[in-house]
């Protein structure tokens, strides 16, 4: 779904064949019965910082969060959060762009967490 929404540019998430390590992904799996992967992804909305707060804002299944280890799906953007200290040049050398956007999926139905983020 992320993938074709019209706000979001790119997705980072080893599950997709559009990611260049998908084969990869595929073999590591500890369960050849399951298909995809983990419940760790990222991705980059487009606009600037303030659109990306305005997204985050937005969300209501969604938790913000800093620390994305819980039963319930939180979600965070590194640039206002966790590397907020970091400088802004040293974040795009890392790949962490303002409009970069973490989320560990939770417990929640998929229809409630697919309609949160569109």
């Amino acid at each position: 779904m992320l993938e074709k929404h019209p706000k979001v540019v790119r997705v980072l998430f080893p599950g997709l064949p559009s990611h260049p390590d998908h084969k990869i992904a595929l073999k590591n799996r500890s369960n050849n019965k399951i298909n995809g992967g983990s419940g760790m992804l990222s991705f980059y909305i487009k606009g600037d910082i303030k659109k990306t707060n305005k997204f985050l804002s937005s969300l209501t299944v969604c938790t913000l969060a800093e620390s994305l280890g819980g039963v319930e799906t939180l979600i965070e953007s590194p640039a206002l959060m966790t590397h907020g200290s970091v400088p802004a040049e040293k974040r795009k050398l890392l790949g962490i762009d303002d409009n970069f956007v973490r989320l560990s999926v939770g417990v929640e139905e998929v229809e409630d967490l697919i309609a949160d983020l569109k």
